[in-house]
C-alpha cells in the first residue's frame, strides 16, 4: 500500500498524496467549487479531477517537479521560468471567468488591518511595516481584469525540463490583476522575474507594480501564516522578502 504523504495542513484545508492521487479535503466546498469551474475554464494544463465527493476533491498527480519552493534555490531550467510565464500569458488572455475576484477597495482594506496587526503585535518592526506599505501602495490602482489564478505560488507550477506539465490549486481563481499573478509567481525568487517576463511579454509587465504586490502579499500573509502554523520568517520567505525590499 502507498504511503499517506501530507503535503499541506491546516483548519481551512489539507491536501494529502497517496501514490498517484492528490485527495484535497476542504471544509468551505465554496472554494472547490471554484477549483473544478476554474481548471475547467483554463487554457493551460491542469490536474485531472478523478472524482469529487464533497469534503473531498481527488485529483491525478501531475507529471514533472514543482518549478520551486518559497525559501529555497529553485533548480529548474531559465526556460522552465520562461515557460511558466508564457503559460500565464496564455491564462490572462483567455475568457474572463464569470464570477469576480477581490476588489481593489477589499484589497486597500486588507492592506491597511494588516499592517495595523502586525504593528500593534510588535510583529515588525514599525520601519520595516511603514516602508513596505508605501512600496505597495503602487499595486492599489484600477486594473485591466484578467484571468487570474490568485494564489500562483511556485510551488503550485510543475514542469518537466523547460515544459509545464500543469498548474495547482485553483480555489482563488477570479477576476483580478494580472500583476499579482506574476508577482505571487516570482515571491521569494527575484532573480527568475527577468526570465518570467520574457516568457511573459516584457512590454505588458509594471515591474514597480510586481515589486508592489510582493510588499502587499506579504505584509497581508503573515498573520494567516502565524495562525495557521506556518513560519514567514524562516529563511528567504515572506519577511526575508519584505526586508529585502528596503
Amino acid at each position: 500500500m502507498d504511503e499517506v504523504e501530507v503535503v499541506v495542513a491546516h483548519q481551512a484545508r489539507a491536501t494529502l498524496r497517496v501514490g498517484d492521487v492528490f485527495l484535497k479535503v476542504d471544509g468551505d466546498q465554496t472554494y472547490t467549487d471554484v477549483e473544478v469551474e476554474a481548471m475547467t475554464l483554463a487554457p493551460i494544463p491542469t490536474p485531472k479531477v478523478l472524482w469529487r465527493k464533497p469534503p473531498v476533491l481527488a485529483l491525478a498527480a501531475l507529471r514533472g517537479t514543482a518549478l520551486g519552493r518559497l525559501g529555497e534555490p529553485s533548480t529548474a531550467s531559465a526556460g522552465a521560468w520562461t515557460a511558466a510565464g508564457a503559460a500565464l500569458r496564455v491564462l490572462h488572455d483567455a475568457p474572463l471567468p464569470p464570477w469576480p475576484g477581490a476588489s481593489l477597495d477589499e484589497k486597500a482594506s486588507s492592506l491597511e488591518s494588516e499592517c495595523a496587526w502586525l504593528l500593534a503585535n510588535d510583529v515588525l518592526p514599525a520601519g520595516l511595516v511603514t516602508r513596505n506599505r508605501e512600496v505597495a501602495e503602487a499595486a492599489l490602482r484600477p486594473w485591466r481584469p484578467v484571468f487570474m489564478h490568485g494564489d500562483l505560488q511556485v510551488a503550485h507550477v510543475f514542469v518537466d525540463g523547460d515544459e509545464v506539465t500543469g498548474v495547482l490549486d485553483w480555489s482563488e481563481a477570479g477576476q483580478g490583476d494580472g500583476m499579482y499573478d506574476v508577482a505571487s509567481l516570482t515571491l521569494g525568487h527575484p532573480e527568475h522575474l527577468g526570465d518570467v517576463v520574457a516568457g511573459y511579454g516584457a512590454s505588458s509587465v509594471d515591474l514597480d507594480v510586481v515589486r508592489a504586490w510582493w510588499s502587499l502579499r506579504s505584509l497581508t500573509a503573515i498573520r494567516w501564516l502565524v495562525e495557521h502554523g506556518f513560519d514567514p520568517a524562516a529563511p528567504g520567505c515572506e519577511i526575508d522578502v519584505l526586508r529585502a525590499q528596503l
